[in-house]
């Protein structure tokens, strides 16, 4: 490792940018990494600690998370002294996992680093999820992990392991900070990785690896300031909106489509409508409202396939696209030329492991893409307004709530800031939302790695970061698989949050995957149901009693409705209890009712 107190920390600091270029791009590097020289360190623990929290908090951390042990202590200590003083916000979680997606939250909120404090051994290792996630994710995530001395580690002290580096590819820079070395250029170069200011790299999750040595507490006579009023940090809260200039009337017409995939934002909006094409908007693109969104759209790919009448030409492809096969089978087609926006480095794929052109540059995708004609963006209206019609045809002749219809009620009645869970909420509502004229509310989805870790953790994060009302729709499933995250210790910040759990007692995606025709065959008896479907009879307002958070059970649309028209104050659970058994024959018929519908559409073209 390359030590931050000699002159080799510049090559230090020249090796994140170029680990952090290959990290950004995916590839199999080690992550950039640093340690600080032990010899002439006299800092005290409390001293390096003070230090460290002063060039977090000079470096644009608002928010911090802690979680309680001894080795972290003097961070603790620090931390509130200027939680005292009114210059951070602190949470306390003893949940690990549960306080790194938190931590995870805040930073999606507010677009600053926050940063999650563990002690050492198992504590650091609960953050790989939220590490991987942010990864993927480009979240700003800090990790401050306390530590041992050297003189302890490979000695069986206890609690004592291998942290430096733990997270390897997963973050964009790590330092070990050798016990009673000044932390302060660690802190300063962590930062800058984690919020991007290395220009070839995005921003994403670090480590600083802090070591103490003991005293591990303040000296006799130190104590905390005189209490200031705690600055509440805030961010502009409307989801946004912006405009382009129409594209010149020279570009050819061409059969493009915008596809606007996970954080795509309001650009991919703005391009559609500019250049007069039909967008196909995932949920989590905050681009799927406006006049040429169209809703459903994944059903109708297969009728602007190569053999029909108007076959797509172009795809444009803003954001990540995540959620179906039906658009990962059109970026795949050899007869479709595609481009993908990018005017800054992601870090959700390698270069030239996708099929896109990257284009840097409005200008340049203006020309790739061309521009429609009215008959082409009139054409994939009209489909979409029959597709739409149609599945809300065949949901609303279903008298119990489903996960389409659930989607559908919790998109429209969403204000403020809305998180969709992994599995098939986000499906769902990719399916039955209804694109609005202008977006009502600002959205989110861990779609990093997609996975289900940590959600009720995230969406508590984001609601105490934006100081806003926030949804989250989730499976009960995922539900469980954080059920953790509604712990709040005593004096701890309650959130505006409502969770609406739709509860079908297992995991229903499956039933859609092709696991879902196995079960069917009865070849594998009830291995499916028992492997896949996990399912269980988890009293779901007996567990949110115990965490004291109100719940309220609804069985139908209708009482969906009435619970959602509640304002959000404080944490409250609406629990949606549906029936998956028939879930597959109902997309099945979706499916069917949408195809019959916009076949009759085109023909009458």
């Amino acid at each position: 490792m390359t030590s931050l107190n000699d002159p080799a920390h510049d090559a230090a600091t020249s090796g994140a940018r170029h680990a952090s270029t290959s990290q950004a791009h995916g590839a199999p590097t080690s992550a950039a990494s640093a340690s600080t020289d032990d010899a002439g360190a006299s800092l005290t623990a409390i001293a390096a600690a003070r230090i460290a929290v002063a060039a977090l908090l000079d470096g644009g951390v608002q928010h911090v998370v802690v979680c309680p042990g001894s080795r972290s202590a003097p961070m603790a200590y620090a931390l509130a002294e200027a939680a005292a003083a009114g210059k951070v916000e602190l949470l306390v979680r003893i949940d690990e996992r549960a306080a790194g997606f938190t931590a995870l939250g805040l930073g999606l909120a507010t677009g600053s680093p926050a940063a999650v404090l563990t002690t050492s051994g198992t504590a650091v290792g609960n953050l790989m999820p939220a590490v991987m996630e942010a990864n993927h994710a480009a979240v700003p995530l800090v990790v401050l992990s306390a530590d041992r001395p050297d003189e302890l580690r490979g000695t069986g002290a206890n609690q004592t392991t291998i942290q430096p580096d733990l997270f390897g590819e997963h973050v964009r820079f790590a330092a070990d900070v050798a016990a009673g070395s000044n932390p302060e250029r660690a802190v300063s170069t962590a930062l800058s990785a984690a919020t991007g200011a290395f220009e070839t790299i995005p921003p994403g999750p670090v480590q600083l690896n802090l070591a103490f040595r003991d005293p591990l507490v303040p000296a006799e006579g130190e104590g905390l300031p005189a209490a200031a009023g705690r600055q509440r940090f805030r961010i502009g809260s409307e989801p946004l909106v912006m405009n382009l200039p129409p594209a010149p009337e020279e570009l050819p017409e061409r059969r493009t489509v915008v596809l606007a995939g996970h954080d795509a934002g309001p650009v991919a909006e703005a391009f559609a409508r500019a250049h007069n094409l039909p967008l196909l908007a995932e949920p989590s693109s905050n681009s799927r409202f406006g006049p040429n969104a169209v809703g459903a759209y994944r059903l109708l790919l297969e009728h602007f396939g190569p053999t029909a009448d108007q076959p797509i030409e172009r795809v444009v492809l803003f954001g990540r696209p995540t959620l179906s096969r039906p658009v990962a089978a059109l970026l795949a087609r050899s007869d479709v030329q595609s481009a993908l926006y990018q005017p800054v480095p992601v870090a959700w794929y390698v270069p030239g492991r996708r099929t896109e052109l990257p284009l840097a540059e409005l200008s340049d995708l203006a020309e790739f893409a061309g521009r429609g004609s009215s008959g082409w963006l009139d054409t994939w209206l009209l489909a979409g307004s029959a597709a739409q019609h149609a599945v809300d045809q065949v949901v609303s002749a279903v008298p119990a709530a489903t996960g389409p219809s659930v989607a559908s009620k919790v998109w429209q009645h969403s204000r403020g800031q809305l998180l969709l869970g992994s599995s098939n909420g986000i499906r769902d509502a990719d399916l039955a939302a209804l694109p609005a004229p202008d977006p009502a509310a600002t959205v989110y989805a861990n779609r990093g790695l997609a996975g289900i870790d940590g959600t009720i953790s995230t969406a508590t994060g984001l609601a105490l970061g934006g100081h806003q009302e926030t949804t989250v729709l989730l499976g009960d499933v995922t539900f469980l698989h954080d059920a953790g995250g509604l712990l709040l210790g005593t004096g701890e910040e309650v959130p505006d949050l409502r969770i609406v759990v739709l509860n079908d007692s297992g995991g229903a995606i499956f039933d859609l995957l092709e696991h879902g025709a196995v079960r069917e065959g009865g070849r594998y008896g009830d291995a499916v149901e028992r492997l896949f479907a996990t399912p269980h009879s988890v009293d779901i307002a007996a567990l949110t009693a115990a965490y004291g958070v109100g719940h309220s059970l609804v069985t139908t649309t209708a009482g969906l409705a009435e619970a959602l028209g509640q304002p959000v104050q404080g944490r409250s659970i609406v629990e949606v209890r549906t029936d998956r058994s028939s879930l597959r024959q109902l997309h099945t018929r979706i499916k069917d009712a949408v195809a019959s519908a916009v076949t009759a559409v085109l023909r009458g073209q």
